[in-house]
């Protein structure tokens, strides 16, 4: 069993939260637009970080981490790309890879819009675990930790930082 802290779009912006929040998280996964790599290293630091570039991230942090991310936590095939839409409305850049080889799970940020959709035709969970970070149209920055066990999500919890 694994348990996972999830973010998205912190843009530069520290909050000594993540890792309160983290704490009990085995990895961290962000899903782009870290826009720091100072902040991803914190992060690294704290706990195994896996992470995809977003569209605003610079050089340095398209060097660090790839734009798409495809991996197995526990018995879970998992893809991760910072801009990847949902269910019903994925993205053109990422579209054809999912539907090509559904992941049971798919992670994405961009939108700043907190969403987890289970998708009936594909059989998968996406999750977008809105924006952590202040810049943006936002009203609400939230995390999400989730739990796998096996190849199953037992838990997931939205977390909101007021």
């Amino acid at each position: 069993m694994k348990r996972i802290g999830i973010l998205s779009d912190t843009h530069s912006y520290w909050d000594d939260r993540y890792l309160t929040y983290f704490e009990p998280c085995d990895e961290i996964w962000h899903a782009g637009d870290i826009c720091s790599t100072e902040l991803a290293e914190r992060l690294a630091a704290f706990r195994p970080l896996r992470a995809v570039c977003g569209n605003c991230d610079g050089g340095d942090l398209r060097l660090m981490f790839p734009e798409v991310l495809r991996f197995k936590c526990e018995d879970v095939d998992v893809l991760m790309k910072h801009i990847g839409g949902y269910p019903g409305n994925y993205d053109r850049s990422i579209a054809r890879r999912i539907y090509a080889s559904p992941p049971q799970l798919f992670i994405s940020g961009h939108s700043h819009i907190l969403k987890v959709k289970y998708d009936k035709t594909l059989n998968l969970l996406h999750i977008n675990p809105g924006a952590a970070g202040i810049q943006g149209w936002h009203k609400e920055r939230t995390l999400v930790r989730l739990t796998i066990d096996g190849n199953s999500f037992p838990d997931c919890e939205v977390i909101t930082l007021k």
